[in-house]
């Protein structure tokens, strides 16, 4: 039985862009047999491009914006851990989903 079975909810980690939520959540991940995500990396996965070519072509409201259907879509999961970017809590409705997620 994994050590944090009676955590209710997901861990999510929230801070400043290089504070090491990721690094940190991978190793949490790995040690408690749980999924892991960056939000970040997953707008990459998902778009296909750089955040940076998102930028270019959106907009930071482009980016903000895929950036909070994934937070939406990782929150509604069950047992996983998010790193999320470090503009991430700056949108209530990301707050919102976090809040009601988990830790």
């Amino acid at each position: 039985m994994p050590a944090m079975d009676y955590i209710a909810g997901n861990l999510i980690f929230i801070g400043l862009m290089g504070a090491g939520k990721t690094t940190i959540g991978k190793c949490l991940a790995q040690r408690l047999g749980w999924q892991f995500y960056d939000s970040d990396q997953e707008v990459v996965k998902r778009t296909g491009v750089p955040i940076s070519t998102i930028f270019e072509l959106e907009g930071e409201a482009g980016f903000r914006r895929r950036e909070a259907q994934v937070i939406a879509e990782l929150a509604a999961e069950a047992g996983v851990i998010v790193a999320t970017g470090g503009g991430a809590v700056l949108n209530p409705a990301n707050r919102e989903a976090m809040k009601a997620s988990g830790w």
